[in-house]
């Protein structure tokens, strides 16, 4: 991807204080991760659940600040930005939230929530023009007629076009850097497709980069130009979709590949499945923080190196890096009859 860099995250992370007790504690949510995105690239953000990547999208939106380290969208390091200032900036950055029917309010029409951010961020348009800028938002995401649909209340349209009005609203402000948090985990399947083909289609059009946070490595495979595997706040597996997911060299990844649905169906072979639980984002680690839970750790007998020293990326390929000791290792496994 030779685009200009849109988004940039170096060393970031983000720590909240806990109590346990009288004990206070630090939950590492986010430990140190670099990430980019380019004008016009989809880079998917993977990982289980509680690893960290709804805590990336709300750093980089400014609802969560930063405990350290750096995010620049559009070369301008928004990091500690606030007020008025921040306020300017945000036309360059924009959300999609996971769940149309928390994130926009009920009782709003359709026109108004798309023309919210315009008339914040596009004074310089009369109101007719916003109007027209609106309707052609939701028109660009597939809500035709426009007219009709802009005056429907939100709660008036279904789950599908919900997010369709979401979509609207963020592009209409034409940002640089869109940030889609689960845009499609709460829509049913046939209504999935819909609202990806209408994130391709903006790419296509308007250039925009996109943070897709997801835990569907298939979709991810499909949607995404790269991908970057996040495990308990840090990334160990980052590169071009097609590589990352055809030849995954981290254990965590290849766990996520092996438990993705098999095309056609039928008996599957190997499979290198997870145990346990991801460990508590409290604790120290002075490892890899996968090991508790890694088959390869335990196939080639505890090494001592994963128990010490913590891995970082290292180059495996061009552009495909991974953060394990052991990446060219195989792991055994023991092939599982399919009982269904």
């Amino acid at each position: 991807m030779s685009g200009k860099v849109v988004a940039e995250i170096r060393d970031l992370r983000v720590h909240f204080p806990v109590r346990h007790g009288r004990t206070r504690l630090i939950a590492r949510a986010v430990d140190g991760i670099d990430l980019s995105v380019r004008e016009g690239e989809i880079v998917a953000l993977v990982g289980e659940s509680g690893c960290g990547k709804t805590t990336v999208a709300r750093t980089i939106m400014r609802l969560v600040e930063a405990t350290s380290g750096s995010v620049s969208v559009g070369g301008t390091d928004i990091t500690h930005t606030r007020g008025r200032s921040l306020r300017r900036l945000r036309r360059d950055f924009q959300m999609i939230f996971q769940d149309p029917f928390e994130s926009l309010p009920v009782n709003a029409t359709a026109l108004g929530v798309v023309s919210e951010g315009l008339d914040i961020h596009r004074t310089d348009l009369d109101n007719s023009a916003r109007r027209d800028a609106a309707l052609a938002a939701l028109e660009m995401c597939g809500l035709t007629p426009a007219s009709a649909i802009a005056e429907r209340r939100i709660f008036q349209l279904s789950g599908g076009q919900r997010q369709r009005v979401a979509i609207a609203a963020a592009l209409a402000v034409e940002p640089r850097l869109l940030v889609a948090d689960e845009p499609v985990s709460m829509l049913d399947v046939s209504l999935r497709a819909g609202v990806i083909r209408v994130l391709l289609d903006m790419r296509e059009r308007l250039g925009v980069a996109i943070l897709f946070i997801t835990h569907d490595l298939a979709l991810a495979g499909v949607f995404a130009d790269r991908v970057a595997v996040l495990y308990l706040g840090r990334v160990v597996e980052e590169g071009r979709a097609a590589e990352v997911i055809g030849t995954p060299r981290h254990p965590y990844t290849r766990a996520l590949v092996d438990v993705m649905p098999k095309a056609g169906g039928g008996r599957r072979g190997a499979r290198a499945l997870l145990t346990g639980e991801p460990p508590n984002a409290t604790a120290t680690a002075t490892g890899c923080r996968f090991a508790a839970r890694c088959p390869l750790y335990r196939q080639l007998g505890e090494p001592e190196r994963c128990r010490v020293d913590q891995p970082s990326l290292a180059p495996v390929g061009a552009d495909h890096t991974v953060a394990c000791h052991f990446s060219d290792a195989e792991v055994s496994t023991t092939p599982k009859e399919n009982t269904t």
